[in-house]
């Protein structure tokens, strides 16, 4: 995490460098594409059954792509690959995943000020748990241990649900908050009838260009 938080205050501080620019990596009054790169934090959590675990903290990490999908509208349709680290954490129990996730956002542009521009936006997002655990408190020969397993000996690889957030840029340095909920049910067909989905805050810093 320490390296984490470095590399957000190096994208912080080179913010004077792209004074040199005009606001944005795209222009709100003309058709466009823009690029861009995020780098950011997640407080996520499961709901459904499984409430009583808190809030894990995780890493989020991709490319972006987007385009203006209206002449006269200042409409951005914008997609990407993440990489997403979530889950949930209580005491010494956790849940985590490693996720690969696309994006497909529909983006409204605001010219806030001169140097601002603002873009709330919506959209779903589809993502792949490529690696994860899961561990617990476990008896073995009456003394407690702390057990190790995959999290997908548990839960589905295969999540999908929506995003929904605000942007807001300054000379093409970019930064986001936003809360994702997951609508499928990640957890494996067991006797109890468990459900458990994603919830997730997040806040990611990045440059358009």
């Amino acid at each position: 995490m320490k390296k984490f938080f470095v590399a957000i205050m190096a994208v912080l501080f080179s913010a004077p460098s792209f004074a040199q620019y005009s606001s944005g990596g795209f222009s709100l009054s003309e058709s466009s594409v823009y690029y861009g790169l995020r780098l950011g934090a997640n407080f996520s959590t499961l709901t459904g059954d499984y409430q009583d675990l808190g809030t894990r903290v995780g890493m989020n990490l991709g490319g972006v792509v987007g385009l203006r999908v209206s002449d006269t509208t200042p409409v951005f349709l914008e997609s990407g690959l993440y990489y997403a680290s979530r889950g949930a954490k209580k005491d010494k129990e956790s849940v985590t995943t490693h996720n690969l996730e696309v994006p497909i956002l529909i983006k409204y542009g605001i010219q806030a000020t001169d140097d601002i521009a603002v873009l709330p936006y919506i959209g779903p997002y589809f993502a792949l748990g490529v690696g994860g655990n899961v561990k617990y408190e476990d008896e073995v020969n009456d003394v407690t241990v702390i057990a190790k397993k995959s999290t997908y000996d548990y839960y589905n690889h295969f999540d999908m649900g929506f995003k929904v957030g605000c942007g807001a840029e300054y000379n093409k340095l970019y930064m986001e908050l936003g809360y994702q909920f997951g609508v499928t049910n990640l957890a494996k067909e067991n006797p109890a009838d468990l459900s458990a989905h994603n919830s997730s805050f997040y806040v990611n810093f990045g440059v358009n260009f």
